[in-house]
């Protein structure tokens, strides 16, 4: 597909890029993103990917917005309090950009309807904030060989690693093998602790851009590996993360 006047201007700092061009580019608008969560890191992933002219992109969310949420979930305002965040998010994203089509889910998804999504997406985003949607998230990009990007943010500090699901790629669960019954406490102390806002800004925009790797093949992804970030003392590590030859959902 060739690119009109209007998208030549529109994206040409990035087409100026040796690395994406013309070619990175209209792969980047024939693209399928699925994005679980419009929150803190659901805003600037959804954000930067409507920006940057992804094709479609759906999100998945079935809360409301809620006057805490607008410390660091910058796709909602004041005026969005009481709506549903995938209503907001989409006319937010809207404005941004309406060339990109923004489908919304304003329910959990599960069984064969998470699988169909998942199966129809290039790539999924894990921006959710808890273990049970994560790992069925995981397990459905499994059977569907469907690169995965997860990130999570907690006080001033933060993580993101893909999985892409090929080959030896490791997948969630060999990440996080032992969450089991005491999920429940993890995320109730992750509720209570509190977060600086742009830390989800930081995370999320390094979400963002591995979608934009993975659809336009660039670049060395964090494929097997998991980045570790404190923004208090800005520091920053990587750890490179095996296959689980017992993970219970990838392990043959």
């Amino acid at each position: 597909m060739d690119l009109n006047d209007d998208e030549l201007l529109r994206y040409s700092r990035q087409i100026m890029l040796p690395q994406i061009g013309i070619q990175g580019q209209q792969k980047i608008l024939k693209s399928k993103v699925l994005l679980f969560g419009a929150g803190g890191l659901g805003s600037p992933i959804a954000m930067y990917l409507v920006a940057s002219g992804v094709g479609e992109l759906t999100i998945v969310d079935p809360d409301t917005v809620d006057l805490t949420n607008l410390q660091r979930q910058i796709l909602h305002g004041t005026k969005d309090v009481g709506k549903d965040k995938v209503i907001s998010a989409k006319q937010t994203l809207v404005d941004i950009n309406s060339q990109t089509n923004v489908q919304i889910f304003n329910e959990i998804l599960t069984g064969e309807r998470l699988e169909e999504q998942i199966k129809r997406s290039n790539v999924v985003v894990d921006a959710t904030d808890n273990f049970q949607s994560r790992f069925a998230i995981n397990a459905a990009c499994v059977k569907a060989k469907t690169a995965l990007i997860t990130g999570a943010a907690i006080r001033f500090e933060g993580q993101v690693s893909v999985f892409d699901m090929q080959g030896s790629s490791a997948c969630y669960q060999c990440l996080f093998p032992d969450v089991g019954s005491n999920q429940d406490e993890l995320e109730e102390s992750c509720a209570e602790t509190g977060i600086l806002g742009s830390v989800t800004g930081l995370i999320g925009s390094i979400q963002a851009t591995e979608v934009i790797k993975l659809v336009t093949n660039i670049g060395q992804t964090l494929s097997n590996r998991l980045l570790l970030i404190d923004a208090l003392s800005m520091e920053w590590h990587s750890v490179k993360i095996k296959k689980d030859p017992k993970c219970v959902t990838c392990s043959p």
